[in-house]
């Protein structure tokens, strides 16, 4: 009897271990092996430090520190994590049967004329299926890559939130370099307008002179305006990342007249980075999650074609009295086994398989398709950091001989050499020039920005 009892365990075990997912296999990354640019014998086991490590200025990095506690985007995912992991749990119970206390009363007429009456309690098992095909745990498994893509995409959120405030803070920064030099082009082009109109009064200057330096001077009211416009705004856009009012001391301020321009607040990216660093991006690890839920699915589906197997079982006391329940040779139980073996659906269980696998070319598709994004933003980002640095270069010499140009100018004006006309082209330019480097310089230090967040974030 023990002998019996051991063989059944076992190829109850066996039957249960049974499963009909297909082998899972990680698509061939449809990229090349390295970077446009970057070294061919890269490691393959690089890595990148944590975002904590990288950014360089105390400021951004508590302000960082603030969003990631209070973004309320970044709240949600951590929500949602919650979610699909009680999610995960319902699908795992379905593997275990479920026990509930039942009682229960019947009365009803008989062929004599009399009233019978049944009652029962105890402990009911009700349509406990016996996975012997590996449907409820293909379905389980599914659920469980549910879950773990969940992680996966709160890791991508944290990725974003650290980098749009670090390139929000930045196009702060450059706002108020902007308005410092707005302001101070005004105050000097103030200061030319009423110079002219002295020196129209006196009749040392034309009537044209007097309504170009006009012109001028409303021009850099109306950039001043524009700046301050778009300082409110990048600064309303950090709020809502930060979750919160930022703190005034964890700001960029203005810098000072003559002051050198602020440094990169990141430390710049090693050079030769392999391309299979893309596949720890939280986003494509999101995407591998999917694809395996959807393999997973193929399991259930197969299983579909094959016997269900259920068990509804019960254990108490019957009585046809409501008082005798509970007395000796009351006891008794039921056990009602049932196998359903589908002969006839209309082809629902070939559709149902057709659409699993159906979704597993989607998600290969969709995995294969974060791959060749991630590839074209680094690709991308890499290119931005090979001419950018380049430009900067090119402006800041534009910018002193632009300079050099204006004080030549203002002199020629003076000894009546040059006209006003002159001077005003040389202020007009000079500014340009330091708008256009203020931005480029921006430009440079949010690529920096957005090539760590291409490679992973570093999380």
């Amino acid at each position: 009897m023990n002998m019996k009892l051991s063989a059944l365990t076992l190829a109850v075990a066996a039957l249960s271990g049974c499963s009909f997912i297909p082998t899972y296999e990680r698509p061939v990354a449809p990229v090349p092996a390295g970077f446009p640019g970057q070294a061919a014998d890269a490691q393959a086991g690089a890595t990148l430090p944590a975002w904590d490590t990288v950014v360089t200025d105390a400021r951004l990095r508590d302000l960082i520190g603030l969003a990631l506690q209070n973004n309320r985007d970044l709240r949600v995912a951590v929500l949602n994590i919650e979610q699909v992991r009680a999610q995960y749990r319902i699908q795992r119970a379905d593997q275990f049967p479920t026990l509930n206390l039942s009682a229960a009363g019947n009365r009803q007429p008989t062929t004599d004329g009399g009233i019978s009456s049944t009652y029962t309690a105890g402990l009911a098992m009700s349509s406990w299926e016996l996975d012997f095909f590996g449907r409820v745990a293909s379905l389980k498994e599914a659920a469980l890559a549910q879950y773990l893509a969940s992680e996966e995409a709160r890791r991508a959120a944290q990725t974003s939130l650290v980098a749009s405030v670090a390139s929000s803070w930045l196009s702060l920064q450059a706002d108020e370099e902007l308005l410092a030099l707005t302001q101070r082009t005004q105050a000097s082009r103030e200061d030319s307008l009423r110079l002219t109109q002295r020196r129209f009064d006196l009749g040392a200057a034309s009537a044209l002179d007097l309504r170009q330096a006009e012109s001028l001077a409303a021009s850099a009211r109306a950039a001043l305006a524009q700046q301050q416009r778009s300082r409110a705004t990048n600064l309303n856009a950090l709020t809502l990342l930060v979750g919160q009012t930022p703190p005034a001391n964890l700001l960029p301020v203005a810098p000072a007249a003559n002051a050198e321009p602020a440094g990169g607040v990141m430390r710049d990216v090693p050079e030769g980075l392999p391309s299979d660093l893309l596949t720890r991006r939280a986003d494509i690890r999101q995407a591998e999650q999917a694809l395996i839920a959807a393999n997973a699915n193929i399991g259930a589906a197969r299983a579909a074609f094959f016997p269900r197997i259920s068990l509804t079982a019960s254990v108490g006391t019957v009585s046809d009295q409501l008082s005798g329940l509970f007395k000796d040779g009351s006891w008794g139980f039921s056990l009602a086994p049932q196998a359903l073996l589908p002969i006839f659906d209309a082809g629902r269980n070939q559709a149902g398989l057709d659409s699993a696998r159906a979704g597993r070319e989607i998600a290969v598709a969709q995995y294969e398709k974060a791959i060749q994004t991630a590839f074209r933003e680094v690709a991308d980002a890499l290119a931005g950091r090979a001419t950018l640095g380049e430009q900067v270069g090119a402006l800041e010499l534009q910018a002193k001989a632009d300079a050099e140009r204006l004080r030549l100018s203002e002199l020629r004006y003076r000894s009546g050499v040059a006209s006003y006309l002159d001077v005003l082209d040389a202020q007009r330019s000079l500014f340009a020039t330091q708008q256009s480097l203020t931005q480029t310089r921006l430009a440079q230090q949010q690529n920096q920005v957005a090539l760590y967040k291409a490679l992973g974030g570093g999380y």
